[in-house]
Parts: structure tokens; sequence; C-alpha cells
């Protein structure tokens, strides 16, 4: 028999404490898809439940956000409108003028959003990046308001236009002011490394504090059982082509329709189930979502978005290729892979040794023929036990259980967002 997948809960330590607030209100702004910004679904969680807010989301919609943030009471997600990709057809005249309209069509949303479709809330807090015209209208929007404002500096907005127009643009430049401008403006400001922390002290005249990213709850090592109904599933899938009979099917033979006994990774004999020790190893890789890059239509058509933690939870090593534009944030999905106790290998840039310790949760590389000689070591012996992947997973485990996103917002968080609530922070 195969046991059938249980939802995972956002669990949070703790009671729920009285409001912080005259109006007990948070709004979250995210100038981008909400399903694909977790750390602002994070933020409103942990508002709502850790803090007891009730919470305003702003943000674009596309992919669904966490069951949990969908299904929150105090939670209201406000969708905008998203401005439309330019047709290739459009002349290249009229490319100047749409790239000046975008931002300010956006400001106007963002304005009419913040400032008359959501209540009044005691503090904003917005994503950045973009810079532009986020930070403009959320500060105008705390001006009417009469509401505080917080930046959570994800990355910097300057360093990702530069890759495409280059760092000597008088874009990037006049882009990096406004950002600088109306950052110093914020009453506070959340960073996710100590990295960025002392860039933006030393060079920007900002005080922030860390809030590192962690795993919530359902980021966990999957079970045995969980494993093998994945893995049933996709060879379910899989085994049933359109077309010509795909390879990875590998002659299995099916008992009934969705019920096997055996999966590509998986034995299942009378109630127990095992890994095979001839299995395959499964990799797995992150993505940076940017817009030359859409991975969620891989994921769409097999059918998994909704199965990435527990794919995460069942796959042997992560591999991440994100390489940061400012090299001062860290790669988000690294810390889901250590949350659900799984290793990775990923390349390096000068500050990820925050996240990734070398040869204890995982291993570095600068180039292919690196990441493949790690590869290669790693999967040598890959079914014995005391094999150096097994120990960067011990690693991986201890790491992702050492710390959890709502143990980390309590601590960094929540002091912070309650001070500029209460007009005590500097």
């Amino acid at each position: 028999m195969i046991l059938e997948a249980k939802p995972i809960s956002f669990q949070m330590p703790g009671k729920e404490e009285a409001k912080i607030g005259k109006r007990g209100r948070a709004a979250v702004v995210v100038l981008g898809d909400i399903g694909r910004s977790p750390r602002m679904q994070y933020h409103a969680l942990s508002l709502a439940r850790q803090a007891s807010l009730e919470v305003d989301i702003v943000a674009y919609g596309g992919s669904d956000p966490h069951s949990a943030v969908l299904e929150h009471r105090a939670i209201h997600i406000h969708k905008m409108t998203q401005w439309p990709t330019m047709p290739r057809s459009l002349p290249k005249i009229l490319y100047p003028l749409m790239l000046l309209l975008k931002p300010l069509i956006q400001f106007l949303m963002l304005l009419w959003f913040l400032c008359v479709k959501i209540p009044a809330p005691d503090v904003f807090i917005v994503q950045n990046p973009p810079s532009v015209p986020t930070l403009v209208a959320v500060k105008w929007a705390s001006w009417v308001r009469r509401s505080k404002f917080i930046v959570d500096w994800h990355n910097f907005g300057y360093t990702l236009l530069g890759l495409c127009l280059g760092r000597s643009s008088r874009f990037v430049a006049l882009y990096h002011w406004f950002e600088k401008h109306y950052g110093k403006m914020a009453n506070g400001s959340l960073c996710v490394t100590r990295a960025m922390q002392h860039e933006l002290a030393q060079n920007w005249g900002i005080k922030a504090t860390v809030l590192y990213d962690q795993p919530p709850e359902f980021f966990r090592p999957a079970s045995l059982e969980e494993k093998h109904k994945l893995f049933c599933r996709i060879d379910k899938n899989l085994s049933q082509p359109y077309g010509l009979q795909d390879c990875i099917s590998n002659g299995m033979t099916k008992m009934g329709s969705c019920d096997l006994n055996e999966t590509l990774f998986t034995n299942l004999v009378g109630t127990d189930i095992f890994l095979k020790r001839n299995r395959p190893a499964l990799i797995v890789s992150s993505t940076s979502w940017t817009p030359d890059e859409d991975f969620g239509i891989l994921l769409e058509a097999c059918s998994y978005p909704e199965d990435y933690p527990l794919l995460l939870g069942s796959a042997d090593l992560g591999v991440c290729l994100h390489t940061s534009s400012s090299g001062l944030d860290l790669p988000m999905k690294v810390v889901d892979m250590f949350g659900c106790g799984l290793p990775v290998c990923a390349i390096s840039y000068s500050c990820i040794k925050e996240l990734v310790k070398v040869e204890k949760n995982g291993l570095l590389f600068s180039s292919s023929s690196e990441l493949a000689d790690e590869l290669l070591m790693l999967f040598k012996g890959f079914s014995d036990e005391c094999n150096t992947l097994n120990l960067l997973r011990n690693g991986a485990l201890e790491t992702g259980s050492s710390a959890r996103w709502a143990t980390e917002w309590e601590e960094n968080g929540k002091p912070l967002i309650s001070e500029v609530i209460n007009g005590n922070f500097s």
C-alpha cells in the first residue's frame, strides 16, 4: 500500500502575542510575483502569526503563494495588474518611450493600492530590488498614511540593472542615486548577509539588521513513504508518454494504474519500503527565475511545483549556479535545501561562505571542470554508508535543524519592526 503524503503545516514557536502598533496592521509590498517571493511570504506569515497583525500583501499575481499564506485569515492578498511584455514587433524607436512609461504606470498603480485600496498600516515592509519605482511609491505612501517604512534589502537594484546596461551606464548611475537616496529615508532596514550590512553601513549610510534566510518548517527531509509516493507519481507520468516509451520507466512492472511496488529508486516489500542499493543519484538545481530563464515552464510541464519541498527532501545533492550581481546576497534555494538535509555544490563568490561551509554541508566550485571533479568524488561509492556525500548530508541536516525562519524572525525581524512602529528606532 502506498501512503498518501500529508500537507505540511507552517509551525511557529510560542503562542500568539498582543498586537503591536495602534492599527494592528502591516503591509508587505512586492513589485513582483508573490508566489516567487518566498522571503516576503514568510514575512507575511510571521507578521500574522508571531506579531498578531492583520497583513495586506500588495504584489503581482502569477504563481500561487504557499497554502499557509492563502489560508491564513489575517493575510489579505491584493494583486496588481502586471506590466505586459513588450512585443517583439514593437518598433525600436518606441522602446525608450515604453521604458519610461513602465515605471510611471507602476508608480501610479502602487500609489493607488497603497494609499486607497488597502487600510492604513502601522508599517510598510518593501522588498528591494526593484528600487524604482517601489521605494519612491512606498515612501510617499508612508507620508500620506502616516505609517512607518522598512526596506528588506535582498540585493541592490542598480547592480542587477548593470548586468544589462553595464555599470558605466548613466541609467545605472541614476538608478543607484534613487536607490540610495530613498533607501536612506526608510525608518528601518533588514538585509540578508553581514557583507551587505557592512556595505550599507560604510558606503550608503544605512543601519541594517541582518535577517538571514532560514527554511520554514515545511522544508525537511522526506520519509521513505513520501519518497516512494513521489517516485511512484513521477514514474507513472513518465511511463505513459504520448509518443515512444520513455527510457526512465526501465521496463518496470506496473501493479495497477497508480500502485507500484518498485520504482527506479525504491522497493515496496510487503509494508516495508527500501531505497535500492543500485539506484541512480538524484540531483536537483535551483534557478534565479529571471525572464530569460523561466524554469517554471519545466515545473508546470512536469506537474510538480507543489512537490518542490518533497523533491528536495528526496534528492541526494543540490547544485546551485547562483552568482550575485552585487556579490552580497545569498541563494535562498540553498537555504531550502539545507532545511531538507540536502548537501550542495555551489558556485563560489564573495560571501557564499556565510551559508555554505566547505566540507561540512557542501562544496564550492569555480568552473565546470571543478564541478565535474566534485560530482565524481561525491558519487564514488554512492551506496556506501560512510562516503563523503553522507558526511555532507549530516552537515546539511545539522545546518537546517539549527535555525528556522520563525526563530530567526523572532530574534532579529520582530524587534526591529516593533521598534520602528513604536518610534524607538534610530
